[in-house]
């Protein structure tokens, strides 16, 4: 090869580094995780992270070690959810740590997928391999159940229905993985705004909300945001997060405190956010009949319109969606929105941020849960 070509391909790669470093630092600069205005005292809402893995299964740091960092990072609670029929060791963890909730259950490897146990009193036996025999053993234990990652890496098979309580909408862990290329773009911001990489590789979790809109239908089942953290532990606590809606302050006393996060989790009284683009207090789903107010998660037996009540955080650019049976109805804009359902359905919100901002126009930026308005109430 002559030096002119040799020199034409060095000039010729050192533009397109140039090119490279001027687009990622431009993209660098823009990137700013917006906070809304004020927040919403009516209820005590605090944040957490669920779905997390420690040494004492296949993470990379011990559990107090990643309480000591979600405690840095804001959050009120976490959910470690160690691999295990349970993981009995994992269990023990939990307990306050730094002024942190840290909670524990497990994630369990069963026949149709990989199935996350929670609020469980400590069994005598390992849990059953068969999904519906687990789900079952779990419930009568005090504890719910939720489908991991539905549509990746060990996928659900779907079967008969056993009592689970919910499904991962978006699973960060999975996500990295069916996005990984337009992540590697922004590797280098790893070490430096982690979180930018993080949201430039979600997209709208299409099959897991449909999924979850067919399951709604039959069963009362909540949706999840799940950092499955394994390693990066510190920009996923500040990426998706639940924020839980309690009727009184998060208690000192453990059990109290545990029961409290628990409850609002069976309940449906939680919301998801990708807090990395916009922390998302301050939303608020509700629902009134006459004099009746109507949590969100309830089911109640529809004879009458219901009036549904949207807050949005403010000060933010946004747009806000009522999703009715898998149907999307934009509502009008503005901090406030007021829909008034004249038929039966499962009535839920999707929150789109309109910022600058690296989180993708069809990703939602808040996904309620349900409001189940049936023409025979269930639970």
């Amino acid at each position: 090869m002559s030096i002119n070509k040799k020199r034409k391909i060095f000039y010729f790669l050192l533009g397109l580094i140039i090119v490279y470093i001027l687009w990622f630092s431009f993209h660098l600069i823009r990137f700013k995780s917006y906070i809304p205005d004020s927040k919403v005292s009516s209820f005590y809402e605090i944040v957490g992270a669920y779905h997390i893995h420690s040494t004492l299964s296949d993470g990379k740091k011990e559990p107090d070690k990643i309480a000591h960092i979600a405690a840095r990072s804001g959050l009120d609670f976490i959910i470690l959810t160690d691999h295990g029929e349970p993981n009995f060791a994992s269990l023990k963890t939990k307990g306050w740590k730094e002024g942190l909730l840290m909670l524990s259950g497990t994630e369990m490897s069963v026949n149709r997928g990989h199935l996350v146990g929670l609020g469980f009193k400590t069994p005598s036996q390992r849990f059953s391999k068969n999904a519906e025999r687990a789900a079952h053993q779990v419930n009568a234990l005090n504890g719910f159940t939720i489908i991991a990652h539905p549509y990746s890496k060990t996928s659900w098979s779907w079967g008969q229905y056993a009592g689970y309580s919910g499904i991962e909408i978006i699973n960060a862990d999975s996500m990295l993985q069916k996005n990984i290329v337009p992540a590697l773009l922004f590797l280098p911001a790893l070490f430096i705004k982690p979180e930018l990489p993080l949201l430039k590789m979600l997209d709208r979790p299409g099959k897991n909300l449909r999924k979850w809109d067919i399951l709604n239908r039959s069963y009362k089942t909540f949706g999840y945001f799940s950092t499955d953290a394994h390693l990066l532990y510190k920009p996923l606590f500040s990426f998706l997060r639940l924020h839980v809606l309690l009727n009184k302050p998060l208690a000192s006393d453990f059990k109290v405190a545990e029961n409290q996060v628990y409850s609002a989790l069976k309940q449906g009284r939680f919301f998801n956010a990708v807090d990395a683009a916009a922390y998302a207090t301050g939303f608020r789903f509700w629902g009134k009949s006459g004099s009746t107010k109507i949590p969100m998660g309830t089911s109640i037996q529809f004879d009458s319109p219901v009036t549904l009540n949207i807050q949005l955080p403010s000060g933010l650019k946004q747009k806000a969606y009522i999703i009715c049976n898998g149907k999307s109805l934009p509502l009008p804009s503005g901090n406030t929105a007021i829909f008034e359902a004249t038929q039966p359905g499962v009535y839920r919100v999707e929150v789109f941020l309109k910022e600058r901002t690296p989180l993708h126009r069809n990703c939602p930026w808040i996904i309620s849960n349900p409001i189940f308005l049936r023409e025979e109430n269930y639970e």
